[in-house]
Formats: structure tokens, sequence, C-alpha cells
């Protein structure tokens, strides 16, 4: 169930990004509709932390109204929320103006993730990511690192990555903020409690950039 790097979308073909390290006032000025620089072309702005987990899942940090013009080239169906505080406002209105499902697992935030993290939470989450139904969907939490982290541990666990790939994945989001509970939780999760799951679901192959790449998808009628 490895992602390519052939079969990953290449968003940045897309974008029209600010340069690093020059102010939003140098070339870009703020209209009613968006982010536009100078010759009128609209800014596309990714997430905090955004990137390509696998067909079809992205992870990030929170989004804003700045990222909606990125989001919407995603064409995202569902998102998969890890934070237990209520949705604000203006991104709720957002999504629900264009029809994208929102499961929240309210997580806390604490740095004990072996005590603050429920497995019912990380299960059903990943149901949710196994149902090709709810793609494209995006997982975030606040920064995109820790229980955003731990989600995507767990679903390495279930593609059969081994535990070095899955904690330098992990560690590369994070940073210096690497939390050692985390990888502790990460590796004590028993990826058996999902084989009623798993068993639902079948492994088709889709051809994409010459080569192919295993994905999971459910067997009954998803048209």
């Amino acid at each position: 169930m490895f992602l390519e790097a052939n079969d990953q979308v290449d968003v940045k073909e897309r974008l029209v990004l600010k340069p690093v390290g020059r102010n939003d006032s140098d070339d870009i000025s703020r209209f009613s509709d968006g982010l536009c620089n100078g010759g009128g072309e609209e800014v596309l702005i990714p997430p905090l932390n955004f990137a390509v987990v696998d067909r079809g899942i992205y992870r990030s940090g929170f989004p804003t109204t700045n990222n909606i013009g990125f989001l919407e080239t995603l064409k995202l169906r569902s998102i998969v929320y890890l934070c237990p505080e209520p949705y604000p406002n203006e991104m709720l209105e957002y999504v629900r103006s264009v029809g994208i499902r929102i499961f929240q697992f309210g997580i806390d935030g604490s740095k004990e993730s072996l005590m603050s993290i429920p497995n019912d939470s990380i299960m059903g989450a990943l149901r949710v990511l196994l149902d090709i139904r709810n793609h494209p969907v995006l997982i975030h939490c606040k920064r995109g690192k820790h229980r955003t982290g731990c989600l995507v541990g767990c679903f390495r666990k279930l593609q059969s990555w081994c535990l070095t790939a899955v904690f330098e994945e992990y560690m590369r989001f994070a940073g210096m903020k690497t939390r050692i509970s985390d990888l502790r939780f990460i590796e004590a999760f028993d990826v058996s409690c999902m084989t009623e799951c798993v068993l639902g679901i079948i492994y088709r192959y889709h051809g994409g950039c010459g080569s192919q790449a295993r994905r999971l998808s459910y067997s009954g009628d998803l048209s």
C-alpha cells in the first residue's frame, strides 16, 4: 500500500506561491475573493505542514480562510478533524457550502499521548481513511504534528511500514517537538484491532505515470 512518488499529486505545479522570505506587502494584495499578486493572479497557499499521505489522503495543520483557494484544488469530500474544539465558524461556513463532510474525533492535545489518545478515536478515524468513498480526505489537527502524526503513523502500520520509516515520517513533521509518548503510542497500537474493517475491503491496483500503486477500496458498489 505504498504510494509511489510518480503517483503523488504534484500540487505545486498548479500553484502560484509567495516567494520565500518576502513580505505580503511586496507584491500581494488582499481582495474579497482571496489573495492576488501584483499581476492579478490568485495565490494559492497550502495549510501549515501540508503533505500528501497517499492517493486521495492529505495531512496538514489547521486550514484558514487564506487556504481556501488551495483546498478547492484538492476537491475534498471529507475532513478528519482531530481536535475537541468546535470548528471555527468562518471555515465551517466554507466546508458546508461546498459539501465537505467533517468527521471529528476530539483528541486532547496533551503531551501524554499514551493517556490522552483513545484507541476508539484512532480506529474510527482509520475507518474513514480506509473508505475511499470519503476521498479525497484531509487529516488535520492544530499544527499537523502530533495528533495528525499519530494517526498517520497508525495508518502506516496498517500499510505494513517498518517502525523506523514510521518514526522518521513522524519526526519529519514534529521536528524538535517530537514527543516520545507519541512514538510509544504508535508502536503500541495494535493493528489487529482493525481486522474486521480490513476484511471488508479489497486491494485494487490503479495505473498512473507508467507504474502501479496499491490502494484500499471497498468491494461494494461505490457509484
